[in-house]
């Protein structure tokens, strides 16, 4: 009896792990044990919005002892309705919005949230019109209240290019922004800086990555080296992943071994690298991958319950435990959810 019970409980875990239809707001768990060849495993999943008809692309970040995640909502994946809730949680179970930022003429697009050197909110992403020959405008916004109020928004970097995510390092913030010409071959990429998140500098006019790349993580690592990894969109369609030493102004790229969408990525307190991305092999799906900088190579380790329209992760390690969140719509609406995840082998927890 005992070794049937084994074998079924087995079996829920195999199904629970490989699962792409979940009943809606469920949570689910899984032992609290590494899995097999030290490969992470996801505790529980839970969908925190889906009240529009389109929800999507999101950020997570925690900050003053409060979760906040923020997204895309809108009619339809592109739409001129487009809008970026803020949600915030005190045990990240329970949520509630506390903000929309809208624009009167924008499709609002790709939130991205981080915290400013003096300790305020950040937002940033791009206003659409798409039927514009200049199609998309970045922006950044800025809250001293915590997430409830926004001032109006500062339009950032070059028109027609998108600045998709900021990374702050040594007071600084720093992003890739890509070209958005209708002609992917014609996309090409700048690094921008910035001291203040309201006027960037172009770094680099022209980033040596091949045409057709965009949405990037710049991941700074310990000792001060950038890596950038990057959808591509051209050619193979091989994401690239790129190096670079302060200044920042010298920048090698090589192609890796699997084409993504929407990259997050985080460094482990152990020096482990770990993505959240869109893989496109087989299927659409939100999965976490173990980054080789040294070999440029992603190894799959853990798909997240997800399909269809869906990836766009923010990533943040807390007390042991890797919380991502991200949107999908493998339960037929385009929802947002959170996922709790178990890595194996921290020797050291970060808030």
């Amino acid at each position: 009896m005992k070794l049937h019970q084994s074998l079924i409980h087995a079996l829920f875990i195999f199904a629970f792990t490989n699962c792409t239809n979940l009943a809606p707001s469920t949570h689910l768990r899984a032992e609290e044990k590494p899995g097999p060849n030290n490969r992470p495993v996801l505790l529980e999943v839970q969908k925190i919005w889906d009240k529009a008809p389109h929800n999507a692309f999101t950020d997570l970040l925690r900050h003053n002892d409060q979760w906040y995640c923020v997204f895309r909502e809108g009619k339809a994946h592109v739409s001129p309705d487009g809008a970026l809730r803020v949600l915030t949680s005190k045990d990240g179970k329970q949520w509630k919005s506390i903000a929309l930022v809208t624009h009167p003429r924008y499709d609002l697009r790709d939130a991205k949230l981080t915290v400013t050197p003096d300790n305020r909110l950040m937002l940033n992403g791009a206003g659409m019109l798409a039927d514009e020959e200049i199609r998309y405008y970045s922006m950044s916004w800025f809250s001293d209240d915590g997430g409830e109020t926004w001032d109006e928004g500062h339009e950032i970097g070059d028109p027609g290019f998108w600045l998709w995510r900021t990374q702050w390092h040594n007071n600084h913030a720093y992003t890739m922004g890509y070209n958005t010409n209708r002609d992917r071959t014609q996309r090409t990429l700048r690094l921008y800086k910035s001291a203040d998140g309201k006027t960037f500098e172009t770094l680099v006019k022209k980033v040596p990555a091949p045409n057709g790349c965009g949405e990037d993580k710049i991941l700074f690592m310990k000792d001060g080296t950038a890596l950038c990894l990057l959808r591509h969109e051209t050619g193979n369609k091989l994401a690239q992943l790129g190096t670079a030493k302060a200044p920042y102004t010298d920048w090698t790229f090589r192609d890796t071994n699997a084409r993504i969408g929407g990259p997050e990525m985080i460094q482990l307190p152990d020096g482990r690298i770990l993505a959240t991305t869109r893989l496109y092999d087989k299927r659409a799906r939100t999965s976490l991958s173990w980054l080789d900088p040294e070999n440029a190579t992603l190894t799959e380790v853990l798909e997240l319950p997800s399909g269809g329209d869906t990836s766009y992760a923010g990533m943040v390690l807390h007390e042991g435990i890797l919380w991502v969140s991200y949107y999908s719509s493998h339960e037929g609406k385009t929802s947002i959810y959170l996922a709790k995840v178990k890595i194996p082998d921290i020797k050291t927890a970060q808030k």
